[in-house]
């Protein structure tokens, strides 16, 4: 009896691994589709002074780290407190570089393209 219990859940944990895996692939394959592609619809809009398509990209990769940490770091068999102290925590830290990064790069874009300051690339 023991060993077909644990076989069962065995073959639960490998289904669960693949069930992850294609999640995590068909992001992946959607964020590669749309590089490959650029649709113009989505170049062509600004959203909060960035094209549509990079925040898609940004938005992909943050469901991403968040369903990696749910699945790999075990998460969803964690206390709810336990749960949202890791990620939330770590979905505040990156989307708060994204926009540090985002601010940063257009003040710096700003100042070589509107100042004295040339290009010395």
């Amino acid at each position: 009896m023991a060993e077909h219990a644990s076989t069962n859940q065995g073959s639960s944990a490998t289904k669960r691994i693949w069930y992850v895996f294609g999640i995590l692939s068909v992001v992946t394959l959607v964020e590669v589709v749309l590089g490959i592609i650029k649709p113009a619809f989505m170049v062509e809009t600004n959203f909060i002074d960035l094209h549509l398509l990079n925040w898609t990209f940004i938005i992909l990769t943050i469901v991403k780290a968040y369903y990696i940490t749910w699945a790999f770091m075990h998460m969803e068999h964690e206390s709810s407190g336990l749960r949202r102290a890791v990620v939330w925590t770590s979905v505040f830290l990156i989307i708060y570089l994204v926009a540090i990064l985002l601010i940063e790069g257009g003040y710096i874009e700003d100042v070589y393209t509107d100042s004295h300051i040339k290009w010395n690339l």
